[in-house]
C-alpha cells in the first residue's frame, strides 16, 4: 500500500487572457499513464484549432510516481515544466493537466509565457476539490441488535463507514476503515463486548475520501 496522497476529485476548467491570448487550463484525475494519455486526446481534439495544447501529468504519489509535460511547440521550458511544477507543488498526485492556449497577436516573451503558464495552472490547481488515495479494510462483523446504535456511534468516530447491514439471528455489518483507523475500532469493539466481538478484514484495497 502506498502512502496516502491528495487527488483532485472532479475535473474543472479555467480561462485567463493576457494580451489577447486565451490560457485554459483543464485538470482532472486520472489513475493510469492510459487514462492521462485519453484525457490529453480528449482535449486536443476539444480545442483541435488552438495555438497549443500543453499537457503535463503526475501518476502515482509520494514516493512513486511518474511524470510527463510537453512544450507542445512553445519554446522549450517556456510551458510544460512550469506547469509540472505547479502540480508539483500541489502535493497532488494522479492528475493530470492541458494547458491550452489560443495566440492573441501580441509576444508574450520567455518570461511572459512562463508566468501565464503558470498561473493558469495555479487557477485549477487551487481551486479543485481534493481527496485522499489512502489505503481500507473492507470487515464484517456480526452483533446483536441491542448494540447497533452504538457500533453505528463507534464507526463514526473511528472515521469509518458502513456499507451494508443483513438482518437475521444477528446483524452483519459490512464496514470501510482507512487502514490507519482500523485498530483504534478493533479496541473499541473489544471494550464493548467485553472481548467477545471482533470484525474479520474480507478485503484490502485503496480507496478515494475526501480531504478534510
Amino acid at each position: 500500500m502506498t502512502k496516502p496522497y491528495l487527488v483532485p476529485l472532479t475535473e474543472i476548467r479555467r480561462e485567463h487572457e493576457v494580451l489577447k491570448s486565451r490560457f485554459i487550463a483543464t485538470l482532472a484525475p486520472a489513475f493510469s499513464i492510459d487514462e492521462a494519455r485519453a484525457f490529453m486526446k480528449r482535449i486536443r481534439a476539444e480545442f483541435a484549432d488552438a495555438s497549443h495544447n500543453v499537457p503535463v501529468y503526475i501518476i502515482g504519489g509520494g514516493n512513486t510516481v511518474t511524470e510527463y509535460f510537453s512544450d507542445d511547440g512553445e519554446p522549450v521550458g517556456t510551458s510544460g515544466k512550469p506547469a509540472l511544477a505547479v502540480l508539483r507543488g500541489s502535493g497532488l498526485g494522479d492528475v493530470v493537466l492541458v494547458v491550452t492556449r489560443y495566440f492573441g497577436g501580441t509576444l508574450l516573451g520567455t518570461g511572459g509565457l512562463v508566468k501565464a503558464y503558470t498561473e493558469a495552472a495555479q487557477s485549477v490547481v487551487n481551486t479543485v476539490e481534493r481527496g485522499r488515495r489512502v489505503p481500507v479494510h473492507v470487515a464484517m462483523m456480526a452483533i446483536p441488535y441491542n448494540l447497533l446504535e452504538r457500533v453505528r456511534l463507534l464507526v463514526s468516530k473511528d472515521h469509518g463507514k458502513i456499507l451494508g447491514e443483513d438482518y437475521a439471528g444477528d446483524i452483519t455489518l459490512t464496514l470501510l476503515f482507512p487502514i490507519e483507523n482500523f485498530d483504534a475500532f478493533q479496541a473499541d469493539m473489544r471494550e464493548l463486548s467485553a472481548g467477545k466481538i471482533q470484525a474479520e478484514v474480507i478485503e484490502s484495497k485503496e480507496e478515494i475520501v475526501p480531504a478534510a
